[in-house]
C-alpha cells in the first residue's frame, strides 16, 4: 500500500481545489429549496466548476458493479446514504434532507467534500441527527494528526454517533485523496484507538462520517450507485478532506459560506 505524502506546493493545489468544492456546494445552497429537483442542481454545479476552471471528478467515475457515474454530484435524499443520482424525477419537498457529495479536478488534484442540506422546515429529530453527524466529523477531524492512527479518528467518529443512538455505516470510508480520487488509505468511521495505519505529516486524507438515523444496515440499489438504509429511516453525511500536521490538522475543504447561507435562511 503506497501512501502518498504531499509536499507544501501539493498542498496548495489541494487547498484550491478544495476551496472551489466548498465554493460549489454554498453555490447550490442558494438553490436548496422545495420544487428544485435534484437534476436542476447537477447542471449548476456543473456549470459553476467548469466555469472555474476544473472539472467534476464524480461525472464519468468508474463503477466495478456497472456504468460509470453520469452526474457531476452525488444528491442523497432521506434515506439515501450516498451516491444518489440526481433526476428529474427527484423533486426536493418541505422536510427532506439531501446531502450533496462533490468532487473537482483542478490543476491535477482532486478536491473532495459532502454536506447534508435540509429542505425547508426539518422535524427536530431530523436536525438532530445533521448536528450530531457534523460534530462527529469535526471530532474524527481532531484526531487526524501525526502519530495518530485512522483507529484513533473511527473510534471518535463511532463513540459519539452511537452514545446518541445512531449508527455507523461499516461497508463505506473515508480514503486518501490527492492526484487520483481514492488513494490508500482507507479512514472508517469506526475503529479502536491506536490501531490501523499511522498517519504522517503531509497525508491527505477523506473524512467522511455517514451515519444512519436507526440501525446501520444498507442496501445497494439496482441502479448500482444509490445506497440506502434498510430500514427506511434518514442518513446524514457530511465531508472534509484534511491535511495531517503536527498537533493540529489543516482542513482544506470549507463550509463557511455555506453555513452562512443556512443561517440566513433560518
Amino acid at each position: 500500500m503506497d501512501i502518498f505524502l504531499k509536499t507544501e506546493d501539493e498542498i496548495e493545489l489541494m487547498r484550491n481545489a478544495n476551496r472551489l468544492v466548498g465554493k460549489t456546494l454554498a453555490e447550490l445552497a442558494k438553490h436548496i429549496r422545495p420544487g428544485i429537483t435534484t437534476a436542476q442542481l447537477d447542471c449548476i454545479a456543473e456549470e459553476y466548476i467548469r466555469d472555474h476552471g476544473a472539472t467534476p471528478s464524480f461525472k464519468h467515475f468508474p463503477n466495478p458493479y456497472g456504468s460509470p457515474f453520469p452526474a457531476s454530484i452525488c444528491t442523497s435524499v432521506n434515506d439515501v446514504v450516498v451516491h444518489g443520482i440526481p433526476s428529474e424525477r427527484t423533486v426536493l419537498t418541505d422536510g427532506d434532507i439531501v446531502s450533496i457529495d462533490c468532487g473537482v479536478l483542478l490543476q491535477g488534484y482532486n478536491g473532495d467534500s459532502c454536506y447534508t442540506f435540509a429542505v425547508g422546515e426539518i422535524p427536530q429529530e431530523t436536525s438532530r441527527l445533521l448536528s450530531v453527524t457534523k460534530q462527529a466529523l469535526y471530532e474524527g477531524i481532531a484526531q487526524a494528526v501525526d502519530g495518530n492512527t485512522v483507529g484513533d479518528i473511527g473510534a471518535a467518529i463511532q463513540t459519539l454517533c452511537e452514545q446518541n443512538g445512531y449508527g455507523i455505516v461499516r461497508e463505506l470510508t473515508g480514503h486518501g485523496i490527492g492526484r487520483k480520487m481514492h488513494e490508500p488509505p482507507l479512514v472508517p468511521n469506526y475503529g479502536k484507538h491506536r490501531q490501523g495505519v499511522r498517519l504522517k505529516q503531509g497525508m491527505c486524507i477523506a473524512i467522511e462520517p455517514m451515519v444512519t438515523q436507526g440501525d446501520r444496515q444498507i442496501w445497494l440499489m439496482p441502479d448500482r450507485w444509490s445506497v440506502k438504509t434498510r430500514d427506511g429511516k434518514s442518513a446524514a453525511h457530511f465531508e472534509h478532506t484534511i491535511v495531517v500536521r503536527q498537533g493540529h490538522p489543516e482542513i482544506l475543504s470549507s463550509f463557511e459560506e455555506i453555513d452562512q447561507i443556512e443561517r440566513q435562511k433560518q
